[in-house]
């Protein structure tokens, strides 16, 4: 079904064969795009099918990323915000706008961590990077990912999607099998879709988006009526409500709604609090993966101690750095967690990859 809604889309998909490998768990990443063959995390399975986004992401970079290849690292937005766009499209065909727009919030909260994180002036922003000297893993984030994607969305609500989809198709018809360096896509942007139409370019702002920091202060901003229902099931616990008594609303809710639900949670919560969650919930006894990694930082900070071995044991098992990085941060920042955290990571650190370790070495020593 995704095959068959990304050719329709964007085209003939050109590479014959479409395999998934799901990898064993020392696998560093979520997925990776190798063509005919995508690799991808076992920590996709969450037995509910509602991470099989990154299955349409992995899916979209046979056009993005594949068929056209950014240049050279500075270019990388070109791959990656262009295969967001796609892969939230993909969804919105074939689970409904509801749904993509949930991703759509996620993926935006994570920019603007990021760009917090970065600096909003910093030049890390850029969606054209300048890495020379440095190493290329610096520019994987958010910015590439879901600014790319923004500046996409703002294309469509500039132009309209059936004029922004009928330029992606042929973009990727007419330099499949190429590369693509930032200057080139913008010099074709505008011939192609910018400049016919005077005034479209300087009602998009173009060069804010490629070489300005931060966001422009017209991007779009996504909303999801289904986060506005969690938003209203927190108002409730805020207000007093006991969690057991939100079960009867959550009984249908996806993973992308229990995590808007944790990273909607005061942060500092007493364990007690934590514990009438979990008793409701069953948290930490979760499969989730993404749940997971959103509930061990709400109980480190607390101290709720029946969180303790699940977390050593995620720890141990899971070798995704995108989980690692953040949980062993939070454990360092607890009280005696330095200690622990070194324990934990010398036990694990023989079956994580060297792309965990290479960060998880400087982090923990």
């Amino acid at each position: 079904q995704m095959v068959a809604t990304a050719e329709q889309l964007y085209g003939a998909y050109r590479w014959e064969r479409y395999d998934l490998l799901v990898l064993p768990p020392s696998f560093p990443f979520g997925g990776m795009e190798n063509p005919r063959l995508t690799f991808v995390t076992q920590t996709i399975l969450s037995g509910d099918r509602s991470l099989t986004s990154l299955v349409a992401h992995e899916l979209a970079h046979s056009w993005s990323g594949n068929l056209v290849t950014n240049a050279t690292w500075n270019d990388f937005w070109l791959n990656e915000g262009f295969t967001v766009y796609f892969e939230r499209r993909i969804m919105e065909r074939l689970y409904g706008s509801s749904y993509a727009n949930m991703l759509q919030v996620l993926g935006e909260a994570d920019l603007r961590e990021t760009i917090g994180e970065l600096g909003e002036n910093s030049p890390a922003t850029h969606l054209r990077l300048h890495l020379a000297g440095r190493d290329p893993d610096e520019g994987l984030n958010d910015i590439a990912y879901e600014k790319g994607c923004l500046l996409l969305l703002a294309l469509e609500q500039l132009v309209g999607r059936p004029r922004l989809d009928a330029f992606i198709k042929e973009y990727f018809a007419r330099f499949s099998f190429q590369s693509m360096d930032t200057a080139t896509f913008v010099g074709y942007l505008h011939q192609q879709l910018l400049d016919p139409e005077p005034g479209l370019a300087e009602r998009l702002h173009l060069a804010a988006w490629v070489d300005g920091p931060g966001l422009p202060a017209q991007a779009p901003v996504a909303r999801s009526a289904r986060f506005d229902a969690v938003d209203a099931a927190l108002a409730r616990l805020a207000a007093g409500a006991a969690p057991a008594s939100l079960q009867p609303i959550t009984t249908e809710w996806s993973s992308h709604e229990w995590v808007h639900f944790l990273q909607g949670l005061p942060p500092m919560l007493p364990a007690a609090d934590l514990g009438a969650l979990d008793a409701a919930f069953h948290f930490t006894a979760s499969g989730n993966a993404e749940l997971l990694a959103a509930w061990f930082p709400l109980a480190l900070r607390a101290g709720y101690a029946p969180a303790d071995a699940a977390l050593s044991k995620f720890l141990l098992h899971v070798g995704r750095r995108k989980f690692l990085v953040p949980l062993y941060r939070a454990l360092l920042a607890t009280p005696g967690g330095r200690a622990r955290a070194q324990e934990i990571y010398r036990q694990a650190r023989p079956n994580y990859h060297s792309v965990a370790t290479s960060t998880l070495d400087a982090l923990l020593a």
